[in-house]
């Protein structure tokens, strides 16, 4: 036993002395990213993507939203499983290094013929017919790291467990996005439906004034109509909102991970804020902030790392096996110590040299991977660089759109006075009373969409920079 402990001794510092890590150097593409982004007068380092959604959000309902959407939202816990999951094989693979060990215990009894050599032998020596053989050992089987193959299959399992991690974190700021869009677009059919519901009011009026008029002559039954269908319209109107809120409540409602149910709101969408300064900071802070490009960049180095497997494949493995135990041909002596030990250790150097040309294909296609991959890694830092100019360029439109639709409505606004005025003192008809109501009744409408659209664009430059994880 103590020389086979010298050969394993000696096998293992032989390989301790030539072992080396062939890891591929990894070298970042050139990305081609611009100084600053489109839209933005300097390049500012800081960007809204660094607040806290806690902090970007400071509306308590919509954070108690948000809170529990990270909580309860499904997409976002089935990502979280294969986080676990990945990380359960990343656990495994710390332990590739380590040799496999086994342990089996067999007896086996077999009767050669009477006229083989075999068993005219056994008569003659042990004086039996048959030959019993007990075997209880240990196995050991270990591959020496020598090209950094095993470190390369770790760093492989290490960079799938990151994607995961980053595919979560990508799921939050996707979850965290949606339900703001869902919460001002909720504020957004409230402030409509007042809307709606005021201009009801004035319909009404309209209504009942026409139909004196209608009484006592000084307008015809067409006007009556017009005036009733211009109400029916509003009630109409009135009724597609209730359902689209319905709707959004809902939707709103399993985003958050609860059975359909009404969402409470306190404040109108006139009463939201959201950060001010709208700073979008550096392209290239972007591409390490932002979740999905930089599980792109995760996969790009784990197909750098199985080019490195595929590359030590094709040259020589050093393994050594060992087993040792307790043998015996008789079951009563069978554990008898020392007289039944027994052991061995066998290394061998293996070197590929005909596989039918299947280490060099594997070789080539995971060298063209990691190519393709190079230009998914470049495709998704020019998409996020081009949605946060898409943000940007929005944000900036719709801050004049919101100015103008205001002017808009309170021109319209007048308008209907006036109308009303005149048509009291006959020198309107109902049409244009009816028109400038329908007008006005429009142009709130559209002003309380590009009010939702605004802060759409801002949640939308908050993800697309990568804001919503932390």
């Amino acid at each position: 036993m103590k020389r086979i402990k010298n050969i394993f001794l000696t096998f293992i510092l032989a390989v301790a002395s030539v072992s080396c890590v062939s890891k591929l150097a990894y070298t970042e593409p050139d990305l081609q990213l611009p100084e600053k982004f489109q839209y933005t007068a300097t390049a500012d380092t800081a960007s809204i993507a660094n607040l806290e959604w806690k902090q970007f959000f400071n509306d308590p309902i919509l954070q108690d939203l948000i809170e529990k959407g990270i909580k309860n939202n499904y997409d976002l816990q089935i990502a979280l499983k294969q986080v676990a999951s990945s990380q359960e094989k990343l656990k495994q693979a710390k332990f590739l290094q380590y040799p496999d060990v086994g342990f089996a215990v067999s007896a086996q009894i077999s009767k050669p013929s009477e006229n083989s050599m075999n068993g005219k032998s056994l008569n003659s020596f042990l004086g039996q017919s048959h030959v019993e053989d007990y075997n209880a050992a240990f196995n050991l089987s270990w591959e020496a790291d020598i090209w950094g193959k095993i470190k390369n299959q770790q760093e492989v399992s290490r960079m799938q467990y990151l994607q995961t991690y980053e595919a979560t974190k990508a799921v939050q700021t996707q979850v965290v996005a949606a339900i703001a869009q869902g919460y001002y677009n909720l504020l957004m059919l409230d402030k409509q439906i007042q809307i709606a519901k005021a201009n009801l009011e004035l319909s009404t009026n309209t209504l009942s004034i026409t139909e004196k008029m209608w009484q006592s002559g000084d307008t015809t039954s067409l006007g009556v109509q017009q005036a009733t269908a211009q109400k029916q319209s509003t009630e109409l109107l009135i009724t597609q909102l209730e359902q689209n809120i319905a709707i959004q409540e809902n939707a709103l409602s399993i985003l958050v991970g609860e059975n359909p149910t009404k969402i409470n709101r306190t404040i109108e969408m006139s009463d939201t804020s959201l950060p001010q300064n709208i700073s979008a900071g550096l392209p290239a802070a972007m591409v390490s902030r932002r979740p999905d490009v930089r599980q792109q960049e995760l996969v790009l180095l784990e197909s750098n790392s199985i080019v490195g497997i595929a590359q030590a494949n094709m040259y020589p493995a050093l393994k050594i096996t060992a087993n040792g135990g307790v043998n015996s041909f008789k079951f009563d002596n069978w554990f008898q110590i020392p007289a039944s030990l027994f052991g061995s250790v066998l290394g061998g150097i293996t070197q590929p040299i005909f596989q039918k040309r299947q280490l060099k294909t594997d070789l080539n296609v995971a060298k063209i991977q990691r190519e393709k991959n190079v230009l998914a890694f470049r495709q998704s830092v020019l998409n996020a660089v081009g949605e946060v100019s898409d943000a940007m360029v929005s944000n900036e439109s719709l801050k004049v759109q919101e100015q103008k639709a205001t002017e808009q409505v309170a021109t319209l606004k007048n308008g209907i006075k006036s109308a009303e005025m005149l048509y009291k003192g006959g020198m309107a008809n109902y049409l244009e009373v009816i028109t400038a109501q329908g007008n006005s009744l429009q142009a709130e409408l559209n002003l309380a969409s590009v009010k939702r659209q605004r802060l759409s664009s801002i949640v939308d430059l908050y993800r697309a920079l990568g804001g919503g994880w932390k």
